[in-house]
């Protein structure tokens, strides 16, 4: 049973019957004490009506002396000798001490008061089942009205639990009723204080994908935006390799037909990356990250691109430096400069990766003997998409911005600078220094 509505529902009416049994119970008991007191006074009162002068045999007790079949009276003279019987085919119990006693016989319990009245004994006895039985009826007439009113309170309990439960169906059917692409907050005035929190919950993961959606939508345009162009190129090229004559232009066709396909992969595989470091994406959770592990493969793996441009791609760290991250996104912006570099670096050039570690903190540097960027550019250069006219090589602008976003959710800070050589481009990350645990 998954429904709140009928587990309150439920457990009330559970409460409510244990309740009522138990207060059946005790107004039960408290009617059998009362009766016990009541009937125990009146068989007192009853022997005490028996005048006190001698009481002969075949003499005449009062009226209501063993009226009905409540009580039995028995009388008896100091030798013992029966006097009196109210009725004679009933079997009381026969003569005990005096006061009161209960006794246990064939033919039932019985509760006797016994009293010494003149010269004789007087004797009133009672069934016991008589006294359960109006003590029974006392107890079911009392509690007959909260019998009858039950059903009413649980036909009240059901209404109310619905009642109270609306603001979570109105919430519901305001979530159902929007459309995918509704994501304004839902209201949340005039709401209980308990379902409050739900609507909070609510809005801010809508504020949440809002912001996602519309960084989706943003980079969607971009990327189809950047993607025309060199799908473009590439049907041009294809055409022009189809309308070659001669097996030189045919090659020079191809050639241009094939650095065109690696510019589109390699705009393809910058998009892709984007949309894995974008912090609205499923984030993994942080670990300790080997920095200068993470370093060392990533030089190992473009040492051959670099050695084929005739570059010198170096590495030093040899002291393990460990940052709180995601390894696989320190890798993929790692990777990012180390190609930037590569591909922005002139055959016979130097690249150097290096990573440091003091007092907590780490720092990254990759520096390069490339074209560098001026100062006024170094803070356009993080935008999406973005080429300066001078570059060297052909790239899709994604590089730097796949940095920065990777950092900015690390903590991390990006500074350029010139490089230690004279010329060139040097890359620094700041890591921000381990809390103490």
């Amino acid at each position: 049973m998954n429904s709140i509505r009928q587990r309150l529902a439920a457990w009330l009416l559970i409460g409510l019957s244990a309740a009522t049994a138990l207060g059946a119970w005790a107004v039960y008991v408290r009617a059998r004490a009362e009766a016990r007191d009541l009937f125990d006074y009146q068989m007192q009162l009853m022997a005490g009506s028996f005048p006190d002068e001698g009481f002969g045999a075949g003499a005449r007790a009062p009226d209501d002396a063993g009226s009905g079949d409540v009580v039995v009276v028995q009388i008896w003279d100091r030798n013992g000798t029966r006097l009196y019987l109210s009725r004679p085919g009933a079997r009381p119990p026969q003569r005990t001490e005096i006061g009161f006693s209960d006794i246990k016989t064939p033919n039932g319990d019985w509760r006797v008061y016994g009293a010494l009245v003149g010269n004789n004994v007087i004797q009133v006895s009672q069934p016991m089942r008589v006294r359960e039985e109006l003590a029974a009826g006392m107890a079911l007439r009392t509690m007959l009205p909260l019998l009858i009113l039950l059903p009413v309170l649980i036909v009240i309990i059901w209404m109310t639990i619905s009642r109270g439960l609306k603001p979570v169906n109105d919430v519901a059917a305001a979530v159902a009723a929007r459309s995918a692409d509704a994501l304004d907050p839902l209201p949340d005035q005039h709401l209980p204080q308990e379902v409050r929190p739900l609507v909070a919950a609510l809005n801010g993961l809508l504020e949440r994908l809002g912001r996602s959606l519309d960084v989706q939508r943003e980079f969607v345009a971009d990327a189809a935006h950047e993607l025309r162009t060199p799908l473009t190129a590439l049907r041009l090229q294809i055409q022009l390799a189809e309308r070659a004559t001669t097996d030189a232009e045919r090659a020079a066709a191809f050639e241009r037909l094939k650095g065109g396909t690696e510019r589109a992969t390699r705009l393809v595989e910058q998009l892709l990356a984007m949309a894995r470091s974008d912090p609205e994406a499923a984030e993994r959770p942080f670990v300790e990250a080997d920095l200068t592990g993470i370093a060392r493969d990533i030089v190992a793996e473009l040492a051959p691109i670099a050695e084929a441009k005739g570059l010198d791609l170096g590495f030093s760290g040899a002291a393990p430096v460990t940052v709180q991250g995601d390894p696989e996104s320190l890798r993929v912006m790692l990777g990012n400069l180390v190609d930037n570099a590569i591909r922005y670096t002139p055959s016979g050039g130097s690249i150097d990766v290096a990573v440091a570690g003091n007092a907590g903190s780490a720092s990254l540097t990759v520096a390069d003997d490339g074209p560098g960027v001026p100062a006024e550019d170094r803070e356009r250069v993080f935008d999406r998409f973005y080429r300066r006219a001078s570059n060297y090589t052909t790239g899709s602008g994604l590089g730097l911005a796949i940095v920065r976003r990777i950092a900015q959710r690390h903590g991390a800070s990006v500074e350029l600078g010139d490089s230690l050589h004279g010329r060139g481009l040097t890359v620094t990350l700041r890591f921000p220094e381990k809390e103490d645990v």
